[in-house]
């Protein structure tokens, strides 16, 4: 059974790596929180997948400044801002329920609130 869990979050990373690569020509995705995503997976599932992944250039480009230093740049931040917003206004254009309408907004309200207030900005990298 351990070894199909540990399979299994090798798979989601693997999945989150690809749609995080993708990411890169795809406006639409995100890149960077798909990347954390296979990060966390690989971490769970193998030792050998995390090690080959903190090793990529794709790794280092995009999320070792925010694992180590809790920071990211403005396009990160702001790509990540504006997917998780049209995701949100998806349920909350379909659903008339007050209660989960209000919930979603507080929602919009903390995202904005943590990363403006909890994750540092930091300049773009010269490329």
């Amino acid at each position: 059974m351990r070894k199909m869990i540990k399979f299994l979050y090798i798979f989601i990373g693997l999945i989150a790596l690809g749609l995080g690569v993708l990411g890169l020509v795809l406006p639409v995705l995100p890149t960077t929180p798909l990347l954390l995503l296979a990060s966390y997976c690989f971490v769970k599932g193998s030792e050998r997948f995390e090690r080959w992944f903190k090793g990529t250039t794709l790794y280092k480009r995009h999320l070792e400044t925010f694992v180590k230093e809790r920071a990211m740049t403005l396009k990160q931040k702001l790509t990540i801002l504006l997917f998780a917003d049209v995701m949100i206004a998806i349920p909350f254009y379909f659903l008339e329920i007050f209660f989960v309408r209000l919930l979603l907004v507080l929602i919009v309200f903390y995202k904005y609130y943590y990363f403006i207030y909890k994750i540092k900005t930091v300049p773009a990298p010269k490329k």
